[in-house]
């Protein structure tokens, strides 16, 4: 059975091979690409296509066949119809069987699913979906926050606005590429209610996620952490709800004046040259406006990119993980914290409570609840709930075992894939 991946990245074994950066993201394909290709009796071929930057490539690597397609991923909101003629020289080159792509958040998933034109063996696996995103993007951001434009963004055509928009320019050719396929993947009862109502045609496969290899094995020890000390992944954008976490700050610096937040991911308040003045996002200078009114500048560390071995390093440091967002499907950072054992509070929004049992695995708060978000963080620092701590990470860990195990999950895709070569 040949089955050709379209990926969001180049997969790290592809990078390795061609001595270029590898990607922190989607780290979990990694793993379930080498379980799929060390099947027995090769069930398998696998092909897998990314974008590029620059001329179009082709290769083999660690049993993959890959290609990677010039594309724009600085515009994921334009629709480029020559990926299309891309995608057709692939197909022909490969003739794959089954197509699975992975999101639905860039156009080049509905540029594959043209290309390939065959509904019943195309499968899409939702992540995001960006047209529902689209409405959750300002994230009770003051009105005037979300009218204004700075420089950066006037240069750029990038307020928050035309954020927005672009989410919902990339959600029309999300809901084509997912009403032109028979067959989706998801994990949570949101995801499965939103391409409902898509495609009430396209059967749902449930499969659940594998996660980076990295986060198998450690697990969270109170005595070894720092205390006190709060770890976002990301907070780049909205959506992220960093906002929402500083705004909870001050009510747990009053109890624990110690505390402090640990923020992954670009530096996006950067502010201190006259390029980092003129570079910084509308989203970045009301970071930066909200640390300085509420007076927390010494509680809160951006730390930059990250790579899977550093974020390990700062979950295992950390107190507790929270994940804020004003919308989200399964966040994988909210599994691998639970897979580590650790605190963690979310906001319950999306399908994260498929993910983590209120009370028993950890908390949720409904956002944007930021005196519910300060009181839960407060509760899992109060060493007279500390044994409860430990028993709800115990759990979470439990839970994230199964959810995520690699064998059966990699089964569980051979499963779907049988069902849908045998179903023509």
């Amino acid at each position: 059975m040949k089955i050709l991946w379209l990926c969001n990245i180049m997969l790290p074994v592809i990078a390795e091979r061609l001595g270029m950066p590898v990607s922190n993201k989607e780290g979990w394909l990694s793993g379930l690409s080498a379980r799929l290709c060390g099947k027995k009796k090769k069930e398998v071929e696998l092909g897998v296509c990314f974008p590029v930057t620059g001329k179009p490539i082709q290769g083999r690597a660690a049993d993959i066949v890959y290609y990677g397609f010039p594309e724009d991923t600085l515009h994921p909101e334009r629709y480029d119809r020559t990926v299309e003629a891309y995608f057709k020289k692939i197909l022909e080159d490969f003739c794959p069987d089954i197509v699975h792509c992975f999101g639905t958040e860039y156009p080049h998933t509905l540029a594959m699913v043209r290309a390939f034109d065959r509904p019943s063996r195309t499968l899409i696996g939702i992540q995001g979906l960006c047209f529902v995103y689209a409405d959750a993007y300002m994230a009770d951001l003051p009105m005037y926050i979300q009218k204004r434009t700075l420089l950066r963004d006037f240069l750029k055509k990038d307020n928050l606005r035309q954020q927005q928009e672009k989410y919902r320019k990339r959600g029309i050719y999300e809901k084509e590429a997912i009403e032109r396929t028979a067959h989706v993947t998801g994990r949570t009862d949101w995801d499965k209610m939103w391409t409902r109502e898509v495609n009430p045609r396209a059967a749902y496969h449930f499969m659940n996620e594998t996660l980076r290899e990295l986060f198998y094995g450690p697990v969270w020890q109170l005595r070894s952490c720092e205390r006190y000390s709060i770890f976002i992944s990301q907070g780049n954008y909205p959506i992220k709800g960093l906002h929402y976490m500083l705004q909870a700050l001050p009510g747990v610096l009053q109890r624990y004046p110690q505390a402090h937040v640990y923020v992954a991911g670009d530096q996006i308040t950067r502010f201190s040259t006259l390029p980092e003045k003129i570079k910084i996002s509308n989203y970045g200078k009301y970071l930066l406006e909200l640390i300085h009114k509420k007076h927390l500048q010494q509680a809160v560390t951006f730390m930059g990119k990250l790579d899977a071995q550093q974020m390990l390093r700062r979950f295992l440091k950390s107190h507790v993980f929270v994940s804020p967002s004003s919308i989200e499907n399964s966040p994988n950072s909210v599994g691998e914290a639970m897979l580590l054992g650790m605190p963690v509070v979310s906001s319950d929004v999306g399908g994260v409570h498929n993910m983590l049992v209120r009370g028993k695995e950890g908390f949720l708060y409904a956002a944007p609840d930021t005196a519910a978000l300060t009181e839960h963080i407060c509760h899992i620092f109060d060493e007279r709930y500390t044994e409860e701590t430990v028993r709800m990470g115990c759990a979470a860990r439990a839970h994230a075992l199964r959810t995520h195990d690699p064998e059966a999950n990699c089964a569980r895709l051979m499963e779907i894939y049988h069902a849908i070569y045998l179903c023509v």
